[in-house]
């Protein structure tokens, strides 16, 4: 456990001490601002075409439902976005250290393979959880103009989370193949695109083989979250799909590659 802390508080000074992780975090901030706002201009516009109809047709005004109209694609949006900036927090955490040498002096800390990547891993995953806070600014000023479900909140932030998670463990795993930023980069990114565009292809099709890739799918159970609907079959994935990837991690750093 203490190298494991160790390890992690090493990585958080490494990424503070980057101007990388503050772009990151403030570009995040602000594209998760821009689709706030269309959501909300969006709402607007409905509510008022909406109050508009029902004045001059005689029938009866209907409340729009926020969580379907902002959250549900507030949290979507910010989930593609999250695909995006993910590689950017992975892709040194290896590559760095087998580049600058460095690797070869974490393998003489008293440490384990397995205390060694979960230090990285949960680094990375603070500093996605801090990244994607400043985004209840948004929620806080939502719920001062109008009323909603905060259940669907907490779990649509559970989400995130957990799909933060998710990329950050098979983003570090490529990180032990290549001693090159920008390449670790590149493939983690292709690998999650490859698991968003799955879902496409599911819904293009039904039958068997439509509800397998569906399964595969990683960003499709963020919508679930964003529902409200905290489902054990996703948080199963989840952690199914990360414990894969740190274990492939932990096989690679054993492998002759880097102990040779």
């Amino acid at each position: 456990m203490g190298g494991m802390t160790a390890v992690m508080k090493r990585e958080l000074q490494s990424y503070f001490y980057s101007p990388v992780a503050y772009a990151v975090m403030v570009m995040f901030l602000i594209i998760a601002g821009y689709f706030f706002y269309t959501g909300m201009v969006y709402y607007g516009v409905a509510s008022f075409e909406i109050s508009r109809m029902a004045q001059f047709g005689g029938g009866m005004e209907q409340e729009l439902n926020v969580e379907e109209y902002i959250l549900r694609p507030l949290f979507g949006n910010m989930s593609v976005v999250l695909l995006m900036m993910a590689p950017l927090f992975t892709m040194r955490l290896f590559s760095e250290e087998k580049k600058g040498g460095s690797i070869e002096l974490l393998f003489t800390w008293p440490i384990k393979d397995l205390a060694l990547v979960m230090g990285k891993y949960l680094a990375a995953l603070a500093m996605v959880s801090i990244m994607v806070a400043p985004t209840f600014i948004y929620i806080g000023l939502l719920a001062y103009h109008s009323g909603f479900s905060w259940g669907c909140v907490v779990t649509g932030y559970l989400g995130l989370i957990l799909l933060g998670g998710a990329f950050i463990s098979l983003g570090i795993f490529i990180s032990t193949l290549t001693e090159n930023q920008i390449i670790s980069a590149a493939i983690t990114f292709g690998a999650l695109l490859l698991f968003w565009i799955i879902s496409w292809a599911a819904g293009s099709d039904t039958g068997t083989i439509a509800e397998i890739l569906k399964g595969f799918s990683i960003l499709e159970r963020v919508d679930n979250f964003a529902k409200g609907v905290l489902d054990t079959r996703d948080i199963v994935y989840y952690a199914t799909f990360n414990f894969f990837f740190l274990f492939l991690t932990i096989r690679s750093l054993e492998s002759k590659n880097w102990r040779g």
